[in-house]
């Protein structure tokens, strides 16, 4: 079996809005309708789901946007709809997890694949259809996010479904990012103009390792969500490299959302015990704002996981919860240079 790219959207094609974890409160309700008015000056048309805005008195309160079952058949409708090219999340949340039982996985594998895009707890949907039907999926910025200008070498996610099959994209990393701290949508419902008022780049975990130079098939997401999905059907990233990766590997792309570091190191290590690292040809990990735990950074985390399976690793990506975010193609053939002797940084991926 090969990996399935979605066709590349097109002008006219539908993109579907629905949350299939936390839904927008009504004080939010101005930048969804900006962030949907952005996709249609694109000359896209919009479908917005039922499942979007917050309904108060849920059991689950201001967690999720509707129960379970009326989320997993708003998000299982759009995909299977062919009219439904692009599947936009506004968020992540918490419980997406929900979701995953109630979805019909043989309907959806005989379906012709639709992009789903979004990070944060939308990656615990990406990485299930990746890894168990091998459609490709998109990590990167959710709807709510998508009306921000994308800085340079970086690259706006609709440009990314719009390439053409085998189009090959090279990304780098921005030259500054968001320190801390959320813009107030609700005060300005219409900001486009990022906070980036901090320097920073990827960098290596261990300096003295030398450069990294790895390629393989993109793979990944939220730590504190897809370490869930690590020894259950919905996340066999073992099985997925055996069938797609060959002897290139997987190049894991992984951030903490806001675990404290002990947190996010027990769940690498339940990768690490599920055999994710063992089929890596590297891991991306993403640039994070979460805390430490007391001395135990969050690089500690990450060196407790993967110490002695001698795999590169490159930190302070920018691929996570903050902000500027790759767009990356979970699935694509892809090849990372970090050199910081050389000033080499890239990523150039292969929609094949």
């Amino acid at each position: 079996m090969t990996v399935r790219f979605p066709r590349p959207l097109r002008r006219g094609d539908v993109v579907g809005v629905t949350a299939p974890s936390s839904g927008v409160p009504a004080p939010l309700a101005p930048r969804l309708d900006v962030a949907v008015d952005v996709l249609r000056r694109r000359g896209l048309r919009v479908r917005v789901g039922a499942c979007v805005v917050d309904r108060p008195g849920l059991r689950h309160g201001e967690h999720v946007s509707a129960p379970a079952a009326e989320r997993a058949a708003e998000l299982q409708a759009m995909l299977l709809d062919p009219e439904v090219r692009a599947v936009v999340p506004p968020w992540g949340g918490e419980l997406a997890v929900e979701v995953l039982p109630l979805l019909d996985w043989d309907a959806l594998a005989a379906a012709e694949p639709t992009w789903l895009v979004g990070y944060s707890d939308t990656s615990t949907l990406t990485l299930a259809l990746t890894t168990r039907l091998a459609w490709a999926t998109l990590h990167g910025p959710n709807l709510l996010d998508t009306p921000y200008r994308v800085p340079e070498p970086l690259l706006p996610w609709l440009d990314v479904v719009s390439a053409p099959a085998g189009a090959a994209l090279a990304q780098g990393p921005s030259t500054a990012h968001r320190a801390e701290g959320f813009d107030d949508w609700e005060a300005d419902p219409a900001v486009t103009e990022p906070t980036h008022d901090r320097t920073g780049t990827w960098e290596l975990l261990d300096p003295g390792a030398g450069p990294v130079r790895a390629r393989g098939r993109l793979l990944g997401g939220c730590v504190e969500t897809t370490s869930i999905l690590a020894g259950t059907p919905y996340g066999d990233v073992r099985a997925f490299a055996a069938a797609h990766a060959g002897d290139d590997g997987l190049l894991l792309h992984l951030e903490a959302g806001g675990d404290g570091a002990t947190d996010v190191a027990r769940d690498l290590w339940r990768m690490r015990l599920a055999g994710w690292f063992d089929v890596a040809s590297a891991v991306l990990v993403g640039r994070t704002g979460a805390p430490a735990s007391g001395s135990f950074s969050q690089h500690d985390a990450v060196r407790s996981a993967l110490a002695g399976l001698e795999v590169p690793v490159v930190v302070d990506v920018d691929c996570g919860h903050v902000p500027p975010q790759l767009a990356l193609v979970d699935g694509a053939l892809a090849e990372v240079v970090v050199d910081p002797a050389a000033g080499e940084r890239r990523l150039v991926q292969h929609l094949r």
